[in-house]
């Protein structure tokens, strides 16, 4: 048997509608889920990523010298990561800075093939998946964002 369905929001939920925006109880728990893992990512950005650099932790500032970057790539790459952080639990610009976070997460990628050997390269290649999930299931979010900066409300 399939799970019966309420109307959502702007009509019935359809086989086109996206599972984290309809009215059904699978689809609140699938919301709370979506926010549980921003906000996880948003805490692990903040708090593991971007705090050591931002205080110059003696590994994070052993690392950006290695690479050659000193201490204004070492405080530009945290500010970024804070601000993403940030972003994330803005729900009209979750979807960017998914999209953002995943960029730098490539960036980081290549530089530990690159210049550390792959020592931790899986890392970043780890957190894009759910950065990519979160750029998906919030993309519509998106959209209320390009509406918001062109002035259309």
């Amino acid at each position: 048997m399939s799970e019966p369905t309420l109307p959502a929001t702007a009509g019935t939920v359809t086989a086109g509608t996206v599972i984290a925006e309809s009215a059904t109880a699978r689809g609140r728990r699938a919301r709370l889920g979506l926010r549980g893992l921003q906000m996880m990512l948003a805490l692990f950005y903040a708090f593991a990523s971007a705090l050591p650099k931002l205080i110059a932790h003696p590994s994070a500032a052993e690392m950006f010298d290695e690479m050659g970057w000193g201490s204004a790539g070492m405080y530009s790459i945290g500010v970024l990561e804070l601000a993403g952080a940030v972003a994330l639990l803005i729900p009209v610009l979750s979807s960017v800075a998914a999209v953002s976070l995943s960029a730098l997460m490539v960036g980081a990628f290549v530089t530990q093939v690159t210049v550390f050997g792959g020592e931790n390269a899986a890392t970043p290649l780890i957190l894009i998946i759910p950065l990519a999930l979160i750029a998906w299931a919030r993309r519509r979010d998106a959209a209320g964002l390009r509406r918001l900066v062109r002035g259309r409300s």
